[in-house]
C-alpha cells in the first residue's frame, strides 16, 4: 500500500480544515497525519482514525525552531519513504516541501488555502513572498483551493500556471451537507441561542484584526444606535497575540450591549440556526469553510469581496458582498440584511442547493483521490 503524509502546522487544522478527510483516505493509503504536539493532536487522530507523529512548528517567523523542526521533518521522510507528502497551512507548507525535496519524495503536494502574504506589507511582505515561492518550487503540484486564489498566484508570478490546479469547485474538504443542515440541529439546541423578536448576525471564526472584527463591531454598534432589536452573536477564540483587535473592539465584545460573544465552540450548528445571517467581513480568505457551511444551513451570509467569498456568494442570490475593510458599506449591508429580512429568508431558502450542488464534501474528496491517483501512475512509468 502506497504511503501518504498529511501535515499542518497545528493539529487543529487537521481537525477542523481536513476533518474526516484522512480517515477517508486511509481506505486507500497507509497515511500518517504530522502536525504539532497538543491537546488537539491525541483528538485529531482518533477522529481521523490514523496513526501520527509529533514535530513541533510554530506559526510565527522562528528560523532556530524551524531548522529544528526542518531536520526533522526530513529524517521522518527518509525513515517513512512516503510516495505522497502532502502539506496544508503556510509554515507546514514551506518545512514539508522544503524536507520532501531534500529527501527525494517523489509526490509533493501544497495546498493553497489562504495567502497572509496578501495583507503584509515592505519587509515583511518580501520575506513571505519569497517563502511563498519556494514552498512551490519545491513542490511538485500545487492545489489552490479557489480560482481566484490560482489567479492571484500566477498574477504574482509566485508560480506558473502549468503547476497548478483547483480540484473539483475549489474548497480543500466540502462540506458535509448532512450534517450541516437546520434538520441535524435539535430546536431544544437552537432555542438555547435564538432571540425572539431580535434579528440576529453570527459571526464564525478567529476574532482578529484580519477577519474584519473590528469594523464588525464598529458597524453593528452603529446600526444598533438605529435599531434596538438587533444582536451580534460572535463565536470563535481571541489570538491576542497574533494579530488582536482594537482595544475598544475588545472591550465592546466583553462588555457592550447586544453583543453575546461565546467563543470557540466544537458546534457552530446551533448557533447558525439560531441567527439570521452570517457575517465574514474578513481581509483574506482561501476558500471559507464557515460560508459553506452556513449556506448548507440555509443560512445567507455578508461577505467582503475578496479570494472565495466572492466565489460561494452571488449578489442577491444567496448573500450580499461588499469591499474589504469599508465600514461604511458593511454597514449598509447589515442595514440592508435587517430592513429587508424577507428577501434575505429567500437568499438563505436558495443558498443551501447551490452549496449542495457545488461543494459536496465527497465530490472533493474523490476528486483528491483521483489526483493521487493519477500522480502515482505518472510517476510509475
Amino acid at each position: 500500500m502506497n504511503k501518504l503524509i498529511r501535515i499542518t502546522t497545528v493539529p487543529g487544522s487537521m481537525r477542523t480544515l481536513l476533518k474526516g478527510q484522512l480517515r477517508y483516505m486511509s481506505q486507500f493509503y497507509d497515511v500518517v497525519a504530522v502536525s504539532s504536539g497538543g491537546a488537539d493532536f491525541g483528538k485529531m487522530l482518533e477522529e481521523q482514525g490514523v496513526r501520527g507523529v509529533k514535530v513541533n512548528m510554530t506559526r510565527k517567523i522562528t528560523p532556530i525552531k524551524d531548522f529544528i523542526a526542518l531536520c526533522s521533518l526530513i529524517r521522518l521522510f527518509i525513515k517513512e519513504k512516503p510516495d505522497i507528502v502532502h502539506t496544508h497551512t503556510p509554515k507546514a507548507g514551506i518545512l514539508g516541501m522544503l524536507a520532501a525535496k531534500i529527501a527525494g519524495v517523489p509526490c509533493r503536494l501544497h495546498t493553497v488555502a489562504g495567502l497572509p502574504l496578501l495583507v503584509a506589507s515592505g519587509k515583511k511582505r518580501k520575506l513571505l513572498e519569497f517563502v511563498e515561492r519556494l514552498t512551490y518550487a519545491c513542490a511538485t503540484n500545487v492545489y489552490p483551493n479557489s480560482f481566484n486564489m490560482q489567479k492571484i498566484i500566477v498574477d504574482n508570478g509566485y508560480a506558473k500556471k502549468e503547476k497548478l490546479k483547483v480540484l473539483a469547485n475549489g474548497s480543500s474538504n466540502g462540506i458535509d451537507t448532512a450534517f450541516f443542515s437546520r434538520e441535524a440541529v435539535s430546536e431544544t439546541d437552537v432555542s438555547r441561542h435564538k432571540r425572539s423578536e431580535v434579528f440576529t448576525f453570527v459571526f464564525v471564526g478567529r476574532i482578529v484584526k484580519d477577519k474584519g472584527t473590528n469594523e464588525l463591531v464598529h458597524a453593528f454598534q452603529r446600526l444598533k444606535g438605529k435599531h434596538e432589536n438587533v444582536r451580534l452573536l460572535l463565536v470563535g477564540p481571541f489570538e491576542k497575540e497574533l494579530d488582536p483587535v482594537l482595544p475598544d473592539v475588545e472591550k465592546s465584545i466583553l462588555e457592550g450591549d447586544n453583543i453575546e460573544f461565546v467563543g470557540f465552540q466544537n458546534d457552530v450548528r446551533p448557533f447558525m440556526a439560531a441567527a439570521d445571517v452570517l457575517v465574514l467581513p474578513s481581509y483574506r480568505e482561501g476558500f471559507p469553510n464557515v460560508v459553506m457551511q452556513a449556506g448548507a444551513m440555509g443560512l445567507p451570509c455578508v461577505v467582503t469581496d475578496i479570494n472565495g467569498c466572492n466565489e460561494i456568494i452571488i449578489p442577491k442570490e444567496n448573500g450580499l458582498i461588499v469591499p474589504p475593510k469599508d465600514e461604511v458599506a458593511l454597514y449598509e449591508a447589515m442595514k440592508y440584511a435587517m430592513e429587508h429580512s424577507d428577501e434575505m429568508r429567500q437568499m438563505g431558502e436558495r443558498a443551501r442547493s447551490l452549496i449542495v450542488k457545488r461543494y459536496e464534501q465527497r465530490v472533493v474528496w474523490e476528486a483528491l483521490l483521483g489526483e493521487y491517483q493519477r500522480l502515482l501512475e505518472e510517476e510509475a512509468e
